[in-house]
């Protein structure tokens, strides 16, 4: 909100503000309790820098590439995570890669799911809507992921889990709905 008034000449209300608001806190309450924990600070710290890259990201595709094709978007995203993993894994690890079921199974999950599907919706967002509305969305990340590994992994959700989802959820309504109090 605060980059995309001035950058992107976006009038931000105090309900996107709220939401914004609400979003964080449930975010927060979703994640705070583990950290250090179950939750390692090297993740957390991670988290927090993806979060300022796809924001400033965002920012950066509505301001100069709005004009672009969701398909070539796509791949011009790609492209850049690529390169930057392969050099993040030249400088730092050994390269060796194990041809099996479950290798193959959870690339083409990232390849289909998610370099393609989840990337095709962002740039969907973007282009379609307020880089702050879009950028808002994220705040369920957190919730929605703990929700899922109590489904799949058998992992605990917490009264704070909960009140936290419902508070994201919440915000991410406000601030994305069409009607905003100024």
């Amino acid at each position: 909100n605060i980059l995309a008034g001035p950058l992107l000449k976006e009038k931000i209300y105090k309900s996107q503000w709220f939401g914004m608001l609400l979003g964080f806190i449930g975010a927060c309450l979703v994640l705070g309790f583990d950290i250090g924990n179950s939750l390692p600070i090297k993740g957390v710290i991670a988290a927090f820098i993806s979060l300022f890259a796809i924001t400033f990201s965002t920012i950066w595709q509505k301001k100069i590439g709005n004009s672009t094709p969701l398909s070539s978007s796509n791949m011009y995203q790609a492209i850049g995570g690529c390169l930057f993993h392969a050099i993040i894994i030249i400088l730092f690890t050994s390269p060796k890669i194990i041809f099996s079921q479950t290798f193959i199974l959870a690339m083409s999950h990232q390849i289909i799911l998610v370099s393609f599907g989840a990337f095709t919706i962002l740039m969907y967002l973007i282009k379609n809507n307020s880089a702050s509305k879009t950028v808002s969305v994220f705040f369920l990340i957190p919730p929605t992921s703990a929700i899922i590994a109590w489904i799949f992994l058998n992992e605990y959700l917490t009264f704070f889990d909960i009140i936290g989802f419902i508070v994201a959820s919440l915000g991410v309504f406000i601030s994305t709905r069409n009607q905003n109090f100024k």
